[in-house]
């Protein structure tokens, strides 16, 4: 089966979130079952400064018109671990020295998803589907569904849109039908593609495309509620019998304690304890911190915004700090939360670490010198950081939402047998404290700690199963 994946970011060459992570794994997952899977990308200037782009293959140059705009396009070539990816230059539009953040990011990824229907049709990939992921491409089952030669120039393609993020819908105004993509209002007047009185890349994906799914079961059904689905309710519930859960996983080459390069000090679940204490040893000489191995450490890598429930996490983290524990923190966001973390670090220098910003190689150290990881958010289509922590011995503490709810089994003081971190509902600064300090109290139950701490190890948040459902998908449109 060919399998092209259409999206604005994948590992290796391109990552802010975990939507690169999905493109990738999921993708290499498919290839090691058979499947011939591209990738199309952006050419993004950060690619040039961390790649030999002399070892990419010219392998096309075409014309893209947007309405007046008429530009060169070179579509640059790699295989990487049996995937074929396919990059999309443009100076004007991906050598900014960034992603997303621009005041003409609905322009910019409509040009990407204009040269990539064009790519498709002159470098003749005719796949089986095309995958597109979230905003950014949506609109390309739209593009190709529209076009009076469809299927002689495609063939009898199938579409699958992944949502990974539905607070981000590609709103853009009624004009940018005809500015950007060269199309009639017809779309927009019969409501195909109009949403809050806008274009909504993201409704056009899921109106058009075959098959839509998210990143995990219970994400799903928040989809299909008022209160969970942002406005996207209705159309999704009209699309209810094309649109399933599936739970992401996580690359466990990248992310394996026994043999990973990042870590000070490689582990496994029988020599879990040694293994912690070396890396949080490496991690406080980091940081600046002082050492009690009697004491747990909570942590949290993430990006500092609301949704990931920075709201709530203060109170708790001065309960905890209070009662001796230690707290580290990596990331960066809203500049009211960077600067609330930066006054707790001035307040306890000794107890909390941290680092604003993003380092791979200390997210690794991290996970791998924590006792607790914590994830308060207010909604999650999957979350990555809580199976990262699980796979390190980390117990994951979250509020119980999306694919939070999904990946862990929060402890109720009896499931010892089973339970593989904590957990709470309510999203509130009570609640989440209530839960972290019965997680503290645990921690000095060595007992129960060991039990769950094994649990962790032995939780699957591999690719593969989650591969051989979108496998099930696929087969089912073809």
């Amino acid at each position: 089966m060919k399998i092209v994946m259409v999206a604005s970011e994948s590992r290796p060459y391109s990552k802010t979130g975990g939507l690169a992570d999905v493109v990738y794994s999921l993708s290499k997952e498919l290839v090691k079952i058979g499947q011939k899977v591209s990738i199309i990308l952006p050419l993004y200037d950060n690619i040039y400064k961390q790649f030999d782009i002399s070892e990419f293959d010219l392998v096309a140059t075409f014309r893209t018109h947007m309405s007046w705009r008429k530009q060169t396009v070179n579509v640059y070539s790699v295989v990487f671990e049996g995937i074929y990816y396919y990059f999309i230059q443009s100076r004007q539009y991906f050598e900014r020295g960034h992603i997303y953040g621009d005041f003409d990011d609905g322009e910019k990824f409509a040009f990407f998803t204009m040269a990539a229907k064009e790519f498709i049709f002159i470098n003749r990939l005719k796949p089986d589907i095309i995958h597109v992921h979230d905003w950014q491409t949506g609109m390309l089952p739209c593009l190709i569904r529209s076009d009076d030669l469809s299927e002689e120039k495609f063939g009898r393609v199938k579409f699958v849109l992944t949502i990974h993020n539905p607070a981000f819908q590609g709103l853009m105004p009624r004009f940018a039908l005809g500015d950007f993509f060269n199309m009639n209002d017809e779309l927009f007047d019969n409501g195909a593609v109009r949403f809050k009185d806008q274009v909504s890349t993201l409704k056009a994906g899921i109106v058009f495309a075959d098959k839509i799914t998210t990143v995990s079961p219970t994400h799903h059904l928040e989809l299909l509620t008022p209160e969970g689905g942002m406005g996207l309710d209705s159309v999704l519930r009209y699309r209810e019998f094309d649109f399933s859960g599936i739970l992401n996983g996580i690359d466990y080459l990248e992310f394996n304690p026994q043999d990973d390069p990042q870590i000070a000090a490689p582990f496994s679940i029988r020599n879990f304890r040694s293994g912690k204490k070396s890396n949080r040893k490496a991690l406080f000489d980091k940081l600046g911190m002082k050492n009690n191995i009697t004491m747990p450490l909570y942590s949290i890598v993430s990006r500092i915004t609301w949704q990931k429930g920075f709201d709530i996490i203060f109170p708790a983290v001065e309960q905890l700090i209070q009662r001796g524990a230690f707290f580290v923190l990596l990331g960066s966001g809203e500049s009211q939360y960077e600067q609330k973390c930066e006054e707790l670090k001035r307040r306890y220098p000794d107890q909390v670490g941290l680092y604003i910003g993003y380092s791979d190689s200390l997210a690794h150290l991290i996970y791998a010198a924590s006792d607790f990881f914590l994830m308060p958010s207010l909604f999650e289509p999957c979350g990555l950081g809580q199976m990262i922590a699980q796979r390190y011995g980390t117990l994951p503490i979250v509020r119980r939402t999306g694919g939070l709810r999904d990946s862990v089994i929060c402890f109720d003081g009896e499931n010892v047998s089973t339970a593989n971190g904590f957990g709470f509902d309510a999203y509130d600064a009570y609640e989440m404290t209530r839960t972290v300090l019965y997680a503290f109290d645990i921690y000095q139950n060595k007992t129960t700690l060991n039990k769950l701490i094994r649990n962790a190890f032995l939780t699957d948040n591999s690719w593969e199963k989650s591969a051989l459902e979108y496998m099930e998908i696929y087969k089912l449109l073809i």
